[in-house]
């Protein structure tokens, strides 16, 4: 035991001893150090500063003026463009080819088979007239208990193939389908005519016969007016009247039987 002692002595000397503990701890012995000083000693009216001298000093406030732009908004040309191109736009029936000051005149000219065609009003494609003359041909068909509307509409797409082949072989112009299918629909309003008259009375007799050959005289007269018009095809009305009168004569057929 005696050995012990004197080797735990002889391992390390040092001056160290326990009343040094009062004076300093971890570096903090200076007694300039406010933080040694006891709790009663301490001056609290001193400011403390937490923040080290290596770290950014708050900045002042800014006592400027903010900038304020006072140039207003002003579209640019792209938008101001657009604007004004909606209020120039026209209307959508416009758009959509329905124009019913057009239709009106063209109905005009076919139930006056004597009346002079405008060729510039004629020459359009304007399909809306044409359909509303079909519907209303197999309507009245329908009140006759005839079920016809498949062959309406197959004889029309027929008739307004071969009247266009033929009517491109014949003008110089040359002519569009629309135009053709416009021309041969608006001109089927007298058939319109005819099996109105076949819901009241039966057109089977003399009588019938002879209104029903009016009847297709009328729609091959005005179909071929406003050809020769719209084509500038001056003294073939009648080889253009021909195949038109046998076109209508097949829907007279369907009218009458």
């Amino acid at each position: 035991m005696s050995g012990f002692d004197n080797f735990n002595t002889d391992f390390y000397q040092s001056s160290y001893s326990v009343d040094d503990q009062n004076q300093a701890a971890y570096g903090y012995g200076n007694n300039d150090n406010p933080y040694n000083k006891q709790y009663g000693q301490y001056d609290y009216s001193q400011p403390m500063s937490y923040a080290s001298p290596g770290m950014m000093q708050p900045q002042q406030p800014y006592t400027g003026q903010i900038f304020q732009p006072t140039q207003t908004y002003t579209p640019s040309a792209s938008q101001s463009m657009y604007s004004s191109s909606f209020d120039d736009e026209p209307p959508l029936l416009e758009e959509l080819g329905i124009n019913f000051d057009h239709i009106w005149q063209k109905t005009l000219t076919v139930l006056h088979p004597l009346k002079v065609a405008d060729g510039s009003i004629m020459n359009e494609t304007d399909l809306a007239g044409p359909m509303v003359f079909c519907l209303a041909f197999g309507a009245t068909l329908l009140l006759s208990g005839k079920i016809q509307f498949g062959y309406v509409y197959g004889i029309s797409a027929i008739g307004c193939l071969g009247m266009y082949c033929l009517l491109n072989l014949m003008s110089m112009t040359g002519v569009s389908f629309g135009c053709v299918a416009s021309v041969l629909g608006y001109c089927l309003l007298p058939m319109i005519l005819l099996s109105s008259f076949g819901v009241l009375f039966s057109l089977q007799g003399m009588m019938g016969i002879i209104l029903t050959a009016a009847i297709i005289g009328w729609c091959s007269l005005s179909a071929s007016k406003i050809f020769i018009s719209a084509l500038a095809m001056d003294g073939q009305q009648l080889l253009v009247a021909y195949p038109c009168a046998l076109l209508y004569g097949v829907f007279a057929l369907i009218s009458v039987f």
